[in-house]
C-alpha cells in the first residue's frame, strides 16, 4: 500500500520497544528514574555555573551550553516515551515525528561540535597557557557556540526535507521515537539520497569531529610529555580527563547505534531499541557526574552549596548573621 505524506495529515504509529510491548510499563520505571535524574543533574550544573561568578568564564560558559543540548536531546525523546509506556499514546503525525527527529538529530551534532569547541578550550589552555585569556576569550567561546548551532542547522535540516519527498509503505515504526533510519526503511522507493546523507552526516560529525578532538590531544599529550614536573603533569591530566571520559560516553553508542543499522537482522530489534535510546540517554545522565566529579571548581561550589541548604533546614532560623 502506497502512502502519500504530501498532505501532511499521515500518522505514524511508535511500536515501542519489539518484543517488550508487555514490559513497557516495568520499562518506563528506568526511563522515569533517568528523566528525574539528567534533569536535576543537569538543571544542577547550570544552575551554579549561572549563580557563581567564578565559574561564569568561556569554558564555563561552552560546558554550560553542553548541558543545555544534553537537555534538547533528553526531552524530545522521554516524555514522548513514556507517553507511549503509561497511556499506550502509539500515534503521532508526520509532523510531529519530523520536528522531533530534528531536535533529536540536531542536539547531538550540537553536542559533539560543543566538545570540539572544549578540546580546543583545553589544548590553548595546556599548550598556550600565558594567552588563554586572550585567545579563548567570551568572544571567541561565543562564536564557537555559534558556530556549533549553525553546523547543527545545515546538517540536520535537510533530513527532514529529504524525508518529506518520500512516498511511504508502511505506518509502523518500531521504535520509541523517530529515528531517521527507522522512518527511511518503511518508505518505498527513492530512499538513496536520505541513505547517502545518512551516512555523509554520519562522517561529519562523527568522523571529522572526532578526528579535530584527536588533534587536539596529540598537541596535549606531545606538551604533557615535555613538562618537568611529575605534579604539573597530573594535574594536566587530571584536568583533560573529564572532557575524555564524555567523549567516549558520547562517541563509542553513537558508533555502535550506527553500526546496528547497517548490521539489519544480525542485532535482535528490542536490543537495537535499547542500544538507540542508550546512546542518546547516556550522555545526558552522566555529563554531570563525571564534571561534577573531576572539576574541583564545581565540586567545591556544588559542595558549598549543599552544606550552605542543609544549615538553613537544621536552623531555620539562622540568617548568616544573628544578633
Amino acid at each position: 500500500m502506497l502512502i502519500s505524506n504530501h498532505s501532511g495529515a499521515m500518522t505514524f504509529t511508535l511500536l515501542g520497544i519489539p518484543g517488550l510491548e508487555a514490559q513497557h510499563l516495568w520499562l518506563s520505571i528506568p526511563f522515569s528514574t533517568m528523566f528525574v535524574v539528567i534533569l536535576m543533574g543537569n538543571g544542577s550544573i547550570l544552575f551554579l555555573i549561572a549563580t557563581e561568578s567564578s565559574l561564569q568564564t568561556p569554558m564555563y560558559f561552552l560546558l554550560a551550553l553542553l548541558m543545555v543540548s544534553d537537555l534538547v536531546s533528553t526531552l524530545a525523546v522521554l516524555p514522548r516515551l513514556l507517553c507511549l509506556f503509561w497511556f499506550g499514546a502509539h500515534g503521532i503525525n508526520i509532523k510531529g515525528c519530523l520536528i522531533q527527529m530534528f531536535f533529536i538529530h540536531f542536539s547531538s551534532v550540537v553536542r559533539s561540535a560543543l566538545l570540539v569547541a572544549m578540546a580546543f578550550d583545553h589544548y590553548v589552555a595546556v599548550c598556550d597557557p600565558l594567552r588563554y585569556s586572550t585567545i579563548l576569550n567570551y568572544t571567541v567561546a561565543v562564536q564557537l557556540a555559534l558556530a556549533a548551532f549553525a553546523k547543527g542547522i545545515f546538517l540536520i535540516l535537510p533530513v527532514p526535507l529529504l524525508l518529506q519527498r518520500l512516498t511511504f509503505c508502511k505506518t509502523v515504526i518500531p521504535h520509541t521515537y523517530c529515528d531517521h533510519m527507522a522512518i527511511v526503511k518503511m518508505a518505498c522507493s527513492h530512499t538513496k539520497p536520505s541513505r547517502i546523507y545518512g551516512v555523509f552526516v554520519f562522517l561529519m560529525v562523527l568522523g571529522l569531529d572526532l578526528l579535530l578532538i584527536g588533534v587536539s590531544y596529540v598537541f596535549i599529550l606531545h606538551a604533557v610529555l615535555r613538562l618537568s614536573s611529575q605534579e604539573a603533569t597530573l594535574k594536566t591530566l587530571n584536568t583533560c580527563s573529564a572532557h575524555f571520559f564524555v567523549i567516549l560516553i558520547s562517541y563509542i553508542p553513537a558508533l555502535f547505534s550506527f553500526l546496528t543499522h547497517r548490521l539489519g537482522p544480525i542485532i535482535p530489534p528490542h536490543a537495537h531499541i535499547l542500544l538507540a535510546n542508550f546512546y542518546l540517554l547516556t550522555p545526558s545522565l552522566f555529563n554531570p557526574v563525571i564534571y561534577g566529579i573531576k572539576m574541583k571548581e564545581i565540586r567545591s561550589k556544588m559542595a558549598k552549596y549543599l552544606c550552605r541548604k542543609g544549615s538553613l533546614i537544621t536552623n531555620p532560623g539562622h540568617k548568616g548573621g544573628g544578633k
